[in-house]
């Protein structure tokens, strides 16, 4: 978001982890949307928020609506079991009575998110319409909305249709409490929902219209207008909220900090991985990706476990003279000292992997593999980077995963997650749309996993001897369907002069082999 000066993969990684934590419920994926309204689908477990830019106020101020939105998104997520739609009249309401409950629910829980919903309110006060502005019974609707939530109404409402709007307001008010003191969910707020519309009068399937408050920069707003709408809310708010420091509110100190922090980390990263534009690798660009499909926990712990030793880069060892003597081992006949044996892996690795078609029936499990090995990799603080190749609209593309100056993040296993396999094998192409990076990082080690035989074996070769040349080793997995597809490709890829070749006939084993090559390189 370049209104924000944070990158659009930073912005729904912090909404993912948010969203993730706040919810308490793991597989939650966020993505900013062009519509015009922010839309959460319990059942796919997808927040689609409205894009921080349509905001107003400052930098800080749009980030601390934004995080209020994804608060309340995942109170939903939490608490509500069905979320209609508000295009009539009674999904409206009803969205617009679980909005007050989830925030009571929630407060129970975060209790430190009252001042950023004080601030929320006054930009949401400011951007409600006027309701001389609204025909027909939507102005009831919108003037129920405003009442309920806002505690007063912006503009005139016939004196008949504002005793009613007050009455639904107050009876509104009575059911949520009633709810929450006896834990009722959904299903029993839906079943009250009548009566408040037989309160306003309307039909339950009376049309909504959109109500479009975000206007960008057009909607002028100082800071005057919003310590005013701030007053305002405090006076009406402060019953529910108890008492309000309006100068603290205004300040943000709990978020100022935060926010801070995420600009000069992303201030950091603006000039680390790559430039797509100058060397032809591009970064993949969706966000509204579900990156825990291809999270494997059980292969990923297993492999911790496994690997835990090199993380301490220690490791105890039986031998027959040492510093510490171990009785036990000298009763039962076996060597009785023990030493500890420094570990130290402080090789660079560039990876490579093939999303040609060949491996379309099994890239769901080539994608846990490889995201397994990243992780593993992060956990034991190796420097790696991670590029993908596939054929997208008839191009050869080189993906950008993770430069080695990034760490780990969902955000790179989204990128992994969104690469398709499709076409051929084109790896001398490939290599030389990244050699102007392998020759500016110049890795210890360029590793490339591949299931097939290269279109160009010559040109492969050629470009393989110019990566040694400059000091990379270059080794290579070869990827099979069995033990005798795989000792073949990495027989054949033997042959085009990398150092080392491997073969791999179960996906699982992709991680033990890359750090196989690693403790030996």
């Amino acid at each position: 978001m370049q209104t924000l000066q944070l990158r659009n993969d930073t912005l729904v990684e912090i909404a993912t982890f948010l969203a993730r934590r706040w919810s308490e419920r793991e597989k939650i994926t966020v993505e900013f949307s062009d519509k015009k309204e922010t839309i959460t689908k319990l059942k796919e477990n997808k927040i689609s928020l409205v894009s921080p830019e349509r905001y107003s106020g400052t930098d800080f101020e749009k980030y601390r609506q934004f995080r209020v939105a994804i608060w309340y998104e995942a109170m939903r997520i939490r608490f509500c079991k069905k979320i209609l739609s508000n295009d009539h009249a009674f999904g409206f309401i009803l969205n617009t009575i679980e909005t007050r409950r989830v925030e009571m629910l929630g407060r129970k829980t975060w209790c430190g998110m009252d001042e950023e919903l004080i601030f929320n309110y006054s930009y949401l006060w400011l951007y409600r319409p006027q309701l001389e502005s609204i025909l027909g019974k939507s102005r009831v609707l919108e003037a129920f909305y405003q009442k309920f939530l806002l505690g007063d109404i912006k503009g005139e409402l016939q004196p008949s249709y504002a005793d009613r709007v007050a009455t639904a307001a107050t009876k509104a008010k009575e059911i949520i409490t009633d709810a929450i003191d006896k834990n009722y969910d959904t299903d029993w707020l839906e079943k009250k929902i009548p009566e408040i519309l037989s309160i306003l009068n309307i039909d339950a399937l009376t049309t909504v219209p959109l109500i479009v408050p975000w206007k960008g920069p057009s909607l002028m707003i100082t800071p005057q207008d919003f310590e005013n709408a701030l007053q305002k809310i405090i006076q009406n708010k402060e019953k529910d909220f108890g008492e309000i420091d309006k100068d603290s509110i205004i300040s943000g100190k709990s978020i100022a900090e935060e926010f801070q922090v995420i600009k000069d980390e992303n201030k950091k990263n603006e000039n680390k991985g790559l430039s797509s534009q100058s060397i032809g690798i591009q970064v993949p660009g969706s966000t509204n990706i579900d990156e825990t499909r291809i999270y494997d926990q059980d292969l990923i712990s297993n492999l911790k476990a496994k690997f835990k030793d090199w993380k301490t880069s220690w490791k105890e060892q039986q031998v027959f003279a040492g510093d510490e003597f171990d009785a036990e081992s000298f009763v039962e006949g076996y060597k009785p000292f023990v030493v500890d044996v420094k570990k130290s892996i402080k090789s660079k690795i560039m990876i490579l992997l093939d999303h040609s078609s060949s491996i379309t029936e099994q890239q769901g499990e080539y994608k846990k593999a490889t995201l397994a090995l990243c992780e593993v990799l992060s956990f034991l603080k190796i420097k790696f980077s991670v590029f993908a190749f596939n054929t997208t609209q008839k191009q050869i593309v080189c993906w950008m995963i993770k430069p080695e100056e990034t760490k780990w993040n969902n955000a790179c296993a989204k990128r992994l997650a969104q690469i398709e396999a499709n076409g051929g094998t084109p790896l001398a192409d490939i290599y030389q749309k990244m050699f102007p990076t392998l020759k500016s990082k110049k890795p210890d080690i360029f590793l490339t996993l591949s299931d097939g035989e290269p279109s160009d074996p010559d040109a492969v070769r050629a470009m393989v001897k110019s990566l040694k040349a400059i000091g990379i080793r270059m080794v290579a997995i070869g990827v099979g369907h069995n033990t005798l597809s795989a000792t073949t490709i990495a027989n054949n890829l033997k042959f085009l002069g990398y150092e080392k070749t491997l073969a791999v006939s179960r996906l699982k084993d992709i991680p033990n082999r890359v750090l196989t090559v690693l403790q030996t390189g």
